[in-house]
């Protein structure tokens, strides 16, 4: 997951972007509205977290622009302006939340993560498919050459991130981040026998082999491995 972070003060967007990088995601600063509004507009983010109070362009006007551009990513107020006013005003202007100055960062992180999981709810698609495997969605049912592959609850969940992110390196971090909402202790290797298992059941049976193993890395799904 790729995160934005637009915060003018030094040592809070450090601390966050510090923070949210060891929990697993991608993060980009910006520390001006103006390269805030910029990257917000043409990066491609699951994730925007906006101070208000920015020295030229504030985070009224960039969500404004984010939503009469139709853009639907998710954006978190991240602001000292507590009165309830502001918040109503960050609501209508098409914010999904709004947490204010000074805050726990656990909190702000159960916001993010609640925020990411209902962008990828509405973003939901009822079947997804791979070459010759195919993920029903509603049904949390697998199947590969139309041959039903019985999964864990975690099983399906870890190969559903591993598809939706086809073709993309997904370092351990991340996944113990999005599949077992824990932050990554090197010193584990739950992730590595969650990989095994599930690979035994996905691949050892069937050619093309789809989960591949990129050294240093992660793990990422796809037909081939890039050459």
């Amino acid at each position: 997951m790729k995160l934005l972070v637009v915060e003018d003060e030094v040592k809070t967007g450090d601390y966050v972007r510090q923070g949210l990088t060891e929990a697993g995601f991608v993060v980009d600063l910006a520390r001006t509205g103006l390269d805030g509004h910029h990257l917000a507009l043409t990066g491609a983010y699951d994730l925007i977290i906006l101070d208000v109070m920015l020295p030229d362009v504030d985070g009224w006007r960039i969500v404004q622009a984010l939503r009469y551009e139709k853009s639907s990513t998710p954006v978190l107020f991240l602001t000292a302006r507590d009165n309830v006013e502001d918040r109503v005003k960050g609501l209508e202007l098409g914010a999904d939340d709004y947490l204010v100055k000074p805050f726990a960062f656990s909190e702000l992180l159960a916001r993010v993560r609640t925020l990411l999981r209902r962008g990828a709810a509405s973003a939901f698609q009822g079947k997804l498919q791979v070459a010759d495997l195919v993920l029903d969605i509603p049904r949390r049912r697998a199947e590969r050459q139309e041959r039903r592959i019985a999964l864990t609850n975690k099983e399906f969940a870890l190969l559903e991130l591993l598809v939706r992110r086809q073709g993309e390196v997904l370092p351990r971090s991340l996944i113990a981040s999005q599949v077992w909402d824990m932050n990554f202790d090197s010193d584990t290797n739950v992730i590595d026998v969650a990989i095994r298992r599930l690979r035994a059941k996905i691949d050892d049976d069937f050619e093309p082999k789809l989960i591949h193993t990129v050294r240093g890395m992660g793990y990422m799904l796809d037909v081939a491995l890039p050459g």
